[in-house]
């Protein structure tokens, strides 16, 4: 049976992202700038300034960075609310500045988007719709409260009310647009990287699997010699001791036992060489393997080859590597079918001269047409055969994860992936009315994966090779 999918970061992992060293860095980066512009401002400008008020609010940021620097850790992360409380913070302080040095007539108030563009990236919904709500707020109320600009020489600098209000309206929608934007990439980033992660896991784990397989199939390899030498002994002290019972039964003992050894090795690895009977394997015998684990879950899986249910020939198979890639992927797929099908899911297995496909399909109710251009991407809503949640597989819960694993790692062997819904009528198997036919009764999901077959056959030239070393870790 499928596991069920644990989340493999916790919903707040986002939030953590954030280093107080690099909202320190940034913070005196704006207090450089806030400096230069005042002085600027002043000295060349000849604008008459608050400037006690300007200069207490500058340090009101240096005290803060300052304190932050000297008391917290230089390697902490911030956690949700200390990074929100740190973003009102640079929010509240520059809303001050704007207000002393003439509203929105102050081109700088483009900077009002810079907290809300960083809390849209870092910081869950909820704190996100908050900075988002003050900054709004703030640049409604600045038109109307400000200390307007004016020089030493008494002339009021402001802009006309209609350059405000398109002003204020282009902040109005640079704070909705930028921060949906910015809000959306990270959102698709952050479920990306989670997803390879996975995808990296689930790798990593199917290399163990191969890895101990050629671990067993070298010890029945290397095994087998020692054993056919202690039967053969055995049996003759059997027959020399004919006239002694004990040693006689004891000699027997160590013969039956000897076989019951090498019929354990049997079971547990087929193969003894490192090379073809390990690594190499007809095509169809490694789609087989892969479905394998999900054929006793009560639903039938038909295999077919070429559009027909017989085994073709051995020597007209290609044959393939046994690529954890290949069988992870494939295996996700079918494990999706299994899941989803009514009664019967197809494996179908088609080569031509040129390509080497494998299709999946299941009769159940299908991917949902709305999201049919987005399978395979991570963290979808459920595919479910009917409108309840179904609460006995709450692992469906981020259906598509399953997928995406699939995707990636049948990608990475030069696989293109095609999903689509019922019968695979609309689109073509190498021409094969036999294949298409065969299929007929796949009314639900079918995804078809396709290579070029130069990519994943390899020579069925060539001997067995030596047995390899296999590290094992202790």
């Amino acid at each position: 049976m499928a596991e069920p999918t644990k989340a493999i970061f916790p919903n707040t992992a986002r939030s953590e992202w954030v280093r107080l060293r690099t909202l320190i860095n940034l913070r005196w980066l704006a207090i450089a700038g806030q400096c230069v512009a005042i002085a600027v401002a002043f000295y060349v400008l000849d604008l008459e300034l608050q400037l006690g008020l300007t200069v207490a609010a500058i340090g009101a940021s240096v005290i803060f960075n300052l304190a932050a620097t000297f008391i917290l850790p230089e390697n902490k992360r911030l956690s949700q609310r200390e990074t929100m409380l740190t973003l009102l913070f640079d929010l509240g302080q520059l809303v001050f500045l704007l207000y002393l040095t003439g509203g929105l007539s102050n081109p700088f108030a483009l900077l009002i988007l810079a907290p809300v563009t960083i809390a849209a990236t870092v910081l869950r919904l909820n704190a996100t719709l908050l900075i988002g709500g003050v900054a709004l707020a703030a640049i409604s109320i600045l038109p109307f409260y400000n200390v307007p600009l004016h020089q030493n020489s008494g002339e009021v600098i402001a802009l006309p009310d209609l350059f405000v209000a398109g002003y204020w309206a282009a902040l109005l929608i640079g704070i909705l647009f930028v921060g949906g934007y910015a809000r959306r990439v990270t959102n698709e980033t952050f479920s990306m990287s989670q997803a390879l992660s996975a995808t990296q896991m689930a790798l990593a784990r199917e290399h163990q699997l191969t890895l101990l397989g050629g671990v067993v199939a070298a010890a029945a390899h290397e095994m087998g010699t020692p054993l056919a030498t202690i039967k053969l002994v055995a049996s003759e002290l059997s027959e020399e001791l004919a006239d002694n019972p004990e040693l006689r039964e004891d000699a027997e003992l160590i013969t039956s036992q000897a076989d019951r050894l090498r019929e354990i090795l049997r079971d547990m690895g087929r193969a003894g060489k490192d090379d073809l009977h390990l690594k190499r394997a007809p095509l169809t015998a490694i789609v087989q393997e892969a479905a394998e684990p999900h054929e006793n879950r009560g639903i039938e899986i038909k295999f077919l080859y070429n559009g027909h249910t017989d085994m073709p020939r051995l020597d007209i198979i290609p044959l393939a590597l046994r690529n954890p890639e290949f069988i992870h992927g494939v295996r996700n797929l079918v494990q999706n079918a299994v899941d989803f099908a009514s009664s019967t899911v197809w494996v179908q297995t088609v080569w031509s001269e040129t390509s080497i496909r494998v299709v999946v399909g299941d009769d159940g109710a299908g991917y949902p047409s709305d999201l049919l251009g987005r399978i395979g991407d991570p963290f979808l809503s459920k595919r479910k055969a009917s409108g309840t949640k179904d609460v006995s597989r709450p692992e469906y819960e981020g259906m598509g994860l399953g997928l995406f694993i699939a995707k990636t790692m049948l990608e990475r062997t030069g696989a293109e992936l095609t999903f689509t819904n019922g019968t695979p009528d609309g689109y073509t198997l190498n021409n094969q009315t036999a294949a298409m036919q065969a299929m007929a009764g796949a009314t639900g999901a079918i995804v078809n994966v396709r290579w070029a077959r130069s990519d994943i056959e390899v020579d069925k030239s060539g001997g067995v090779g030596e047995n390899q070393h296999i590290p094992v870790r202790g």
